[in-house]
């Protein structure tokens, strides 16, 4: 058991972070496993947007996170499921586009001198 002040800390802010990333890993699993029972559109974006979570709380690789996205993408395209990325893009650009307003932009003055 720790006796210094900070190293109690450390010891009480790593359970934290185990358990949450055990939860976050567990989430990863269990959407690759819901995928590979019964690949849809819902569930192929599920778990790449779990993956995505992982990556940005360090837990997986990017480089490994990208080779599992490789790989669910090719037994999505093998069990003939649609891209849900690709029907979104398909409505929006259906929609009519609205173009931005040029927006002004103000001269700045120089600041007044000190005399």
């Amino acid at each position: 058991m720790p006796i210094i002040k900070s190293a109690k800390k450390r010891v009480k802010t790593t359970k934290k972070a185990t358990i949450r990333n055990s939860k976050t890993k567990r989430s990863l699993k269990d959407a690759f496993k819901l995928f590979t029972k019964s690949p849809s559109a819902k569930s192929h974006s599920a778990a790449q947007s779990k993956l995505d979570k992982a990556v940005k709380k360090g837990l997986v690789h990017k480089n490994k996170a990208a080779r599992l996205k490789k790989q669910a993408a090719a037994k999505a395209k093998a069990a003939g499921v649609k891209n849900v990325k690709a029907a979104a893009k398909t409505v929006k650009a259906s929609a009519p586009v609205k173009k931005a307003a040029a927006k002004k932009t103000a001269a700045k003055k120089a600041p007044a001198k000190k005399k």
